[in-house]
């Protein structure tokens, strides 16, 4: 029996099962924490993420909520104000700009403007990327909308593993957290250990080197960093050393973690699947452009988006970044 419990608690589970089970415990854990949303009741969320979750802790935790964004964001600030701890679904990336107002004007801001006295733990999970063959809408990666924005904490998991503690540990955040989960990755799998100790996660806002490298850093986050880690096992067979960092939290930075590989590799290549103009990859390389200036052999190169709205489905193969353009980047760092 103590084999298979041992074996249970360290399963693999899809990612989006590993937030189900990271909600559940933050839900077991503190009855001031709510999920509300568009369908997260009944039907368990579009991507069945919070299934089973009303049926065990009720309607009046697990609240199916208007289809109107704006008025779920708005109530969970007004909840927050009472002592609750919120987790709002917007169902797709492409739905949350109708709550923009709310997050940006008042969520992000009521730290500042009650001069500290007033926290809003609201947690804003957001399927977000395309890949899934999606309509228009439904395939978004607005993050640079909120990292520009003062007084909200966002992060990004890649996989089930971080998935599960990223998810309670943003709950518990005093500060409102917006939570970017990759949707195509929802049924990719990974070990998720249940049973260990919150003092054993990663901290929140942590980047993580997922591969050790010598010869190029490429940096990414959410999606990409699968696809970052297919580069570098084709790289290797050329003979190049990619280091891969999963970035994990975009605002705060941990760019002490970024900036120390970029100094011992002396070169940089920033993916993600949003627009490369004005996109999170110009800040990351003008920040590793200021700290690693004379240690850097070559510009700091991104790939990612194309100025363009997100395509229709049968062309998103050639919109999001690829392993090809990812090694074209990383050949191009050797040109200089």
């Amino acid at each position: 029996m103590t084999q298979s419990t041992e074996t249970q608690s360290a399963a693999p589970l899809p990612l989006g099962k590993a937030i189900n089970a990271g909600l559940r415990k933050a839900m077991e854990n503190d009855p001031k924490v709510l999920v509300m949303g568009e369908d997260v009741g009944k039907l368990g969320g579009v991507f069945r993420v919070t299934d089973e979750l009303q049926k065990d802790f009720g309607e009046e935790r697990v609240i199916d909520t208007p289809l109107a964004e704006s008025g779920i964001v708005g109530t969970a600030i007004g909840l927050a104000l009472r002592g609750y701890r919120p987790v709002v679904e917007i169902q797709f990336d492409g739905f949350v700009f109708p709550a923009a107002d709310q997050i940006i004007t008042q969520l992000a801001k009521m730290h500042m403007r009650s001069l500290g006295k007033l926290n809003l733990p609201v947690v804003i999970r957001i399927p977000c990327g395309g890949g899934i063959g999606a309509v228009e809408h439904h395939s978004e990666s607005p993050e640079n909308y909120f990292t520009h924005t003062a007084g909200l904490r966002v992060v990004a998991c890649s996989n089930a593993s971080d998935a599960y503690t990223m998810i309670q540990q943003s709950i518990s955040s005093p500060d409102p957290v917006i939570f970017f989960e990759p949707k195509r990755r929802y049924w990719d799998k990974a070990e998720v250990d249940r049973e260990s100790s919150p003092d054993s996660w990663t901290p929140l806002h942590k980047a993580r080197i997922v591969q050790p490298g010598e010869h190029v850093t490429v940096l990414a986050y959410g999606p990409a960093v699968k696809t970052c880690l297919e580069a570098a096992g084709a790289a290797a067979d050329d003979g190049r050393s990619l280091e891969v960092i999963d970035l994990r939290s975009l605002s705060p930075l941990d760019i002490d973690t970024v900036t120390e590989s970029v100094d011992r590799t002396g070169r940089c290549v920033v993916v993600h699947e949003a627009p490369v103009f004005s996109g999170y990859g110009a800040e990351l390389a003008a920040r590793i452009t200021e700290r690693c200036f004379y240690r850097l052999e070559s510009p700091v190169l991104r790939v990612g988006g194309f100025s363009t709205p997100y395509p229709p489905s049968r062309l998103e193969d050639h919109y999001l970044p690829d392993l090809d353009r990812i090694l074209d980047a990383v050949d191009r760092t050797f040109a200089w």
